[in-house]
């Protein structure tokens, strides 16, 4: 059984293209003790763009 977004060849593809042609996200980055304000504004729907959780964040 296969994925419907393809493999890991298609995958890395795919992130291969975007390198190349110089394609990236947008994304907000929060640090782990802003975890619970992240999914509270999930629940609101006041998210613009994908969160990203600092992982250096939790060594503080």
């Amino acid at each position: 059984m296969g994925s419907l977004i393809g493999g890991i060849a298609e995958t890395q593809e795919m992130l291969d293209f975007c390198g190349k042609h110089g394609i990236t996200s947008d994304i907000e980055m929060i640090q782990m003790q802003q975890i619970n304000e992240a999914y509270e504004r999930m629940l609101k729907s006041d998210v613009k763009y994908r969160f990203v959780i600092d992982l250096d964040s939790l060594r503080k």
